[in-house]
Parts: structure tokens; sequence; C-alpha cells
């Protein structure tokens, strides 16, 4: 099982490229596991959301 401090990085790039299934399945199967990360998933998502409705120029 990959360890928080990598989970937090695939999830980090997969705000920029999309991640291979192995990496998608090993972040996921992580992520039932712990509540941290499970945490810091949907905290990236709120700020990828709130990046993608602020009002560019």
């Amino acid at each position: 099982m990959k360890s928080c401090r990598d989970v937090h990085r695939l999830v980090s790039e997969g705000q920029d490229r999309q991640l291979s299934f192995a990496e998608r399945l090993s972040v996921r199967v992580h992520l039932m596991l712990c509540t941290a990360c499970r945490c810091f998933d949907r905290q990236m998502d709120f700020l990828r959301q709130a990046f993608r409705n602020f009002p560019g120029e």
C-alpha cells in the first residue's frame, strides 16, 4: 500500500495530468482506509473548484 506522502503527491499530480490505472487504483484503495488522506483529497477538490469558479480577467 502507498504511504500518505505518496498518495498526497498523486492526488496533487492528478490535478495536472491523468493518473495511470495503477496509480488511480492505489489511491482509491488508500483513500478507503485513510481518513486524513480522504480529507486532503476533498480539500484539493474544493480548491480546484474554487479556482475554476474564480472570475478571470
